[in-house]
């Protein structure tokens, strides 16, 4: 049977737009603290809501966003919050305060959140469906790209130009993403007028979260704590043990790793079912941090790194196509809205919760903690999802033998 086309025109001008869009928001992040203290004076708490505030903004708007999505289009809805995008990016010229400041990133992040959500959608809407994994996965290496180049950048940035300068480089960077969409032919979904109406009136719990994508979705709290803990401590913890070279190289081992295993997990999911790649996915991240825990030399952190791509970058692609495929055709965009409140929630939550951890058992004990915590979730995703693709995929075996 011949499968459907992956790599068409719209999915790569949307992949090129993702990636500009997500290299802002990495780049900004490891650079924005040190903008609060030095152009605010801010304290290290300030300067902590000064970058944390950016997430927040990005979970309120993907709230509305899944919702509204379907009501206001696609393609409205794309052009319009990376048209904010761009709007809160040239305010960052203008902030004379830091009450401001927190103003306008928030406003920032909103432009992320939506803008985000509505590509994942788009996206996620082409892809055909037995190939949802596999596409999923060379989706989300838009991600990847910038997640090893954002903090990079940041970092050299910062080093050799002033913050002005480096607003004008997202500026840039932004118009690029905004001018590529514009080529993009997006799909719109096909809603009946009585289910539109009813969207529109509605204010309950379901109309803002995907309940059948929300079991996986639970699942990535946890690990996006997880994940915050490295990516918000990975320079400090490894200032402390003097392996700061190696930790330059991190994202970077990290990205290359994800580049050649992404497709594959991706594919794998396809073909043998959710449960052969999340349970060693769940396993991997659980190694990750327990060679955080024990790393001495720079090998062993960089090993670290390969690990946290087989476990938690595979975790975020797998687990985003098993929200839409749980999901009905007509709340694709709330499926991934759902997925991302959720990691996104995680991702924020964590750095604070985790503060509150170092003082008593330092960076080995947290990582130690983490791990365990990780490779509990083998337990909570078997009840709440685990299970239930198992039997799925007994019942499809079993069909398969009898046709």
């Amino acid at each position: 049977m011949k499968q459907g086309k992956i790599f068409t025109k719209d999915f790569i001008i949307l992949f090129s737009a993702t990636f500009f869009v997500a290299l802002i928001f990495y780049l900004l992040m490891t650079s924005f603290a040190l903008y609060a203290v030095q152009q605010f004076a801010a304290s290290e708490s300030e300067a902590g809501l000064a970058v944390g505030i950016f997430i927040i903004g990005a979970l309120f708007a993907r709230l509305l966003a899944g919702k509204y999505i379907e009501v206001i289009g696609r393609n409205k809805l794309l052009y319009s919050s990376l048209i904010l995008f761009l709007i809160a990016i040239l305010f960052y010229f203008f902030a004379n305060n830091l009450g401001l400041l927190l103003i306008i990133r928030f406003i920032h992040g909103m432009g992320f959140g939506a803008s985000s959500t509505a590509m994942s959608t788009a996206v996620m809407d082409m892809i055909p469906y037995e190939r949802k994994g596999e596409g999923t996965s060379y989706f989300t290496l838009s991600s990847v790209f910038a997640t090893a180049l954002g903090p990079f950048l940041g970092l050299y940035l910062t080093q050799n130009f002033d913050f002005q300068q480096i607003f004008i480089i997202c500026t840039i960077f932004t118009v690029i993403s905004l001018i590529l969409s514009f080529f993009a032919k997006i799909p719109e979904a096909e809603i009946s007028e009585k289910k539109l109406n009813e969207t529109k009136k509605g204010f309950h719990f379901q109309d803002f979260i995907e309940m059948k994508a929300l079991p996986i979705s639970f699942v990535m709290i946890i690990l996006g704590i997880a994940y915050a803990s490295i990516i918000s401590f990975i320079n400090v913890y490894a200032i402390e043990l003097q392996l700061q070279d190696a930790a330059s190289l991190f994202f970077i081992v990290y990205a290359i790793v994800l580049l050649f295993t992404r497709p594959l997990t991706g594919r794998l999911l396809d073909i043998k079912g959710d449960n052969i790649v999340i349970y060693p996915a769940i396993i991997f991240l659980t190694i990750c941090l327990v060679l955080l825990s024990q790393a001495r030399v720079g090998f062993v952190l960089l090993l670290a790194g390969a690990f946290l791509a087989l476990g938690f970058g595979t975790l975020v692609s797998c687990g985003q196509a098993i929200a839409v495929k749980e999901a009905p055709k007509e709340r694709v965009g709330l499926a991934v809205s759902t997925f991302y409140i959720c990691l996104d929630g995680g991702v924020g939550i964590g750095p604070y919760l985790i503060g509150f951890i170092i003082p008593y058992v330092g960076f080995r004990g947290m990582y130690l903690i983490l791990a365990l915590f990780v490779f509990l979730t083998v337990i909570l995703y078997y009840f709440l999802h685990g299970k239930k693709a198992a039997a799925r995929r007994k019942e499809k075996e079993q069909l398969q033998k009898v046709l």
